[in-house]
């Protein structure tokens, strides 16, 4: 987990190898001298440092070839000075910060979930890195001025939308980021619909006129891990809650909330009482995770009842504490 860690553990496996390896000759009736144990205790930790090295340079090398992401790897990849968090700080803080309140809530839920919050909250980070290639076609980055996609046909503004996966992927691979990451991008949206512009398309349909939903539909894969899912169900929840205003009212009441919609704007709401809104906040939940049970984007994953209790239950808990007076 840390430099610290590893040191640690290195010199106590050094004292375990010396003292076994003295008791085995001692049983053979080897005969020692009197400095025969701090020798052999030595010679140990020279070895294990020598072994500290080379697994430290070999460590990226393995990693990236058998697929499997260590701690620090996964830290390392969460510091804020990557260049690809850098870059997203810079061209898309609007985006940045979404991530930054995506990874808090989906870490704290997988801490509860005793999911492997280091992978959570990398995977969180950079699930919407694809939109760093038209940072102004996504609300949070339109910082209240106008909105491109007024002027936009829906199935082209859906289509600009639906490309940020692809991007993402795209700029993964040209930076490396290991493949677990790159599935949080991937599975994010999973099979899902932009139903803002697809039911927009609907609206302004001649009569007679069919809408193809398969062009409002992100290309998927559904998420095949409990990880991707959470992060679906927490990136769901957020633009739900955002756009019902329930972040404001919580703030403003002393209690907490998030949240900032995909596709749209913010819809006005009249202010309930700090009860009412903790309720509504219980049903948006309900709301947010049944529609993606209903739409099947849970069928790769080994989700059970209890699960979905406990996460509605942490995510309740994480946004509570999360959006306060300050």
């Amino acid at each position: 987990e840390s430099r610290e860690s590893l040191v640690r553990r290195l010199v106590l496996f050094a004292l375990f190898l010396s003292v076994s390896r003295i008791v085995i000759l001692w049983i053979q009736g080897v005969p020692m001298t009197g400095g025969f144990f701090w020798i052999e205790t030595g010679r140990f930790l020279l070895l294990d440092a020598l072994a500290a090295i080379f697994m430290v340079v070999l460590l990226p090398l393995v990693e990236g070839y058998i697929g499997v992401l260590s701690i620090l790897r996964l830290r390392e990849l969460s510091h804020p000075s990557s260049p690809l968090l850098r870059k997203l700080q810079r061209d898309a803080p609007g985006t940045y910060q979404h991530c930054l309140s995506i990874a808090t809530l989906a870490e704290a839920v997988a801490i509860d979930m005793g999911m492997d919050e280091n992978l959570m909250k990398a995977g969180a980070y950079y699930h919407d890195i694809g939109k760093l290639r038209r940072p102004q076609f996504f609300v949070e980055n339109q910082g209240g001025g106008p909105n491109v996609h007024d002027g936009m046909s829906p199935t082209l503004s859906a289509m600009t939308i639906i490309s940020h996966v692809q991007d993402g992927l795209e700029m993964a691979r040209e930076y490396g980021l290991p493949r677990r990451i790159r599935d949080f991008i991937a599975e994010h949206h999973g099979t899902a619909c932009v139903r803002y512009f697809y039911n927009k398309a609907l609206a302004g349909a001649k009569k007679g006129e069919e809408v193809d939903r398969s062009s409002f539909c992100y290309p998927g894969p559904r998420p095949q891990s409990r990880e991707t899912a959470l992060l679906m169900i927490v990136d769901s929840l957020e633009a739900a809650v955002r756009s019902m205003g329930l972040d404001q009212e919580l703030q403003e009441q002393g209690s907490e909330g998030v949240e900032a919609s995909h596709d749209g704007g913010r819809t006005a709401h009249p202010n309930r009482g700090r009860s009412q809104s903790i309720k509504a906040l219980k049903q948006t939940i309900d709301q947010v995770i049944a529609s993606k049970m209903a739409e099947g984007q849970f069928d790769d994953v080994d989700f059970t009842l209890k699960d979905i209790t406990c996460i509605k239950a942490a995510l309740l808990r994480a946004l509570l504490n999360m959006y306060h007076t300050r």
